[in-house]
């Protein structure tokens, strides 16, 4: 049985904690965020550090209890570090740009793909990186994703985006292939 939840989370001294009720409010030096704590599931802040606890012992609460924790948790983390994300691109004349509030893409495709960034988040693109940047751990691994989506890495070339250090297990070609015929 995990104990995720009943581990404390402590909190940097640049940072101001605020518990109304069952929302959390986290404000550090990149911004601020606020969470809603689900049903029977409850916080408190003392001593530099958040407790979360659950009003029962139903497997619902159990689950509640440790991913309520980890947002809590991410939300310091993303408010004092940030939280970054880097995708490769590799193809023929595949190029990408970020300009007005969107990142445009060739990607092999006929037409540009562009895509709106949301406004919490940074993007921007060195060479063939595009790097995803901002405070909300979910926002930056969801658009990482979106971008990824728009051409994942096929397996014979790979060509396509994928995730910096993500390993593509490449396939053998037609032509690698060994044939036993008569």
């Amino acid at each position: 049985m995990s104990r995720v939840g009943n581990k404390k989370i402590s909190i940097p001294q640049e940072m101001t904690v605020e518990i109304v009720g069952r929302e959390v409010k986290i404000s550090g030096p990149k911004g601020e965020q606020s969470f809603a704590m689900p049903a029977g599931i409850t916080a408190e802040a003392k001593e530099g550090k958040i407790k979360v606890s659950r009003a029962g012992d139903s497997k619902s609460l159990r689950s509640l209890h440790g991913t309520s924790a980890r947002i809590i948790e991410n939300m310091t983390l993303g408010l004092s570090q940030g939280f970054i994300k880097k995708l490769e691109y590799k193809g023929v004349g595949f190029t990408a740009g970020v300009a007005d509030g969107k990142i445009s893409m060739r990607l092999g495709y006929s037409h540009p793909v562009i895509l709106p960034i949301p406004k919490s988040l940074n993007v921007s693109v060195v060479k063939n990186t595009i790097i995803v940047e901002g405070t909300d751990k979910s926002e930056v691994g969801a658009f990482a994703a979106k971008i990824r989506e728009t051409r994942k890495p096929e397996v014979y070339k790979g060509k396509g985006i994928k995730y910096q250090g993500e390993f593509i297990k490449k396939k053998a070609g037609k032509a690698a292939q060994t044939t036993t015929g008569a």
